[in-house]
């Protein structure tokens, strides 16, 4: 091969390669361009994401300040009573005032309403003591008000309330745990509520202890005191309008008044079997049947203070009168049977 024809050979080697190299550059471009746009499109789809997340959340939390809180009222009845009587007549023994339960649980709301303005009530836990659970009458009545729930508790031989704190502790925890309160007012005043106290704060809930005026010291536990979120107590001024004496009649004011004769005492003792039957019913004639002679104390109780407004005298230490009314009562109550 002569001189111009190895020349022409390089130069076509040359061009070849000047080519090739051309080619390649054309694909990196193309690529790096590909690679731009494909890294452009990710970004467009992270930042909608990000904008359709930001107004999702907006939207909740409108929903949520929409969303009123809620709260409820606890109210331990045993340290009511004792601590209401005591500082409006004077004494903590339940038979010898009255008490409008219906008028102070309405006040109670009031005050709550009040205090958490933007808060709605989703209702009033009324916790006391009855023998074998079974309602009294007052019980009852309260249990039928708006927006109140009755639990009890046992009563024993010495009147005791048994078992309501810890009724208290799992109303509070169960509810604290649910997100349905966001606040609890607790009227009571038992060392032994700390522990419910501590389990609904544990779950978020807010807890405010109300109350009664002590006219000598404390009529609440410290540890109590110490736990709550707040404190209030309420005075004379407020329990005045619903605690009230009751009045003096004239089996009260002396030996004065006729002694009553048995069968008229039997004869009462039917009378109040029978308003006793129609407000509780067959179902609860049925749990006292069993006890018979014997009637549960706090019926027992109803029946005495009962009798004594009838007969406008006191049965009190007299024990053959108190075995005919007894006898009456339950006299009615088997004819039924």
């Amino acid at each position: 091969m002569n001189d111009a024809d190895h020349s022409a050979a390089d130069q076509g080697d040359h061009d070849t390669v000047d080519h090739d190299t051309a080619d390649h550059g054309r694909r990196a471009a193309d690529e790096d361009r590909h690679g731009a746009a494909e890294h452009g499109h990710s970004a467009a789809d992270i930042s909608a994401q990000l904008e359709r997340t930001n107004g999702l959340l907006e939207r909740m939390l409108a929903e949520v300040a929409k969303t009123p809180s809620t709260h409820a009222i606890f109210v331990d009845a045993g340290y009511l009573y004792a601590a209401a009587g005591r500082l409006a007549t004077g004494t903590e023994d339940r038979r010898a005032f009255d008490l409008d339960a219906e008028g102070l649980i309405e006040a109670l709301i009031d005050k709550a309403r009040t205090i958490f303005a933007d808060s709605r009530l989703l209702r009033v836990y009324w916790y006391d003591g009855a023998r074998r659970r079974i309602h009294t009458t007052e019980q009852q009545s309260i249990a039928e008000l708006p927006d109140v729930k009755v639990r009890l508790g046992n009563l024993n031989a010495n009147n005791q309330q048994k078992g309501v704190d810890s009724l208290i502790r799992s109303d509070l925890e169960s509810l604290a745990r649910h997100r349905a309160i966001s606040d609890a007012a607790l009227i009571g005043g038992d060392e032994d509520l700390v522990s419910a106290v501590e389990a609904a704060q544990g779950y978020g809930a807010r807890v405010h202890l109300w109350g009664i005026e002590a006219p000598e010291g404390r009529n609440q536990a410290e540890p109590l005191l110490w736990e709550v979120d707040s404190q209030r107590t309420f005075d004379l001024d407020f329990f005045k309008p619903y605690v009230s004496r009751r009045a003096v009649t004239s089996y009260e004011a002396g030996p004065t008044a006729q002694r009553p004769s048995r069968e008229d005492v039997r004869f009462v003792g039917a009378q109040i079997a029978a308003k006793w039957l129609s407000a509780r019913g067959r179902e609860a004639l049925a749990g006292l049947l069993p006890g018979h002679p014997y009637l549960p104390g706090s019926v027992d109780q109803e029946l005495l203070v009962e009798a004594e407004r009838l007969l406008q005298y006191s049965l009190r230490g007299q024990s053959d009168l108190r075995r005919s009314l007894r006898d009456g009562f339950w006299e009615h109550l088997q004819t039924l049977c």
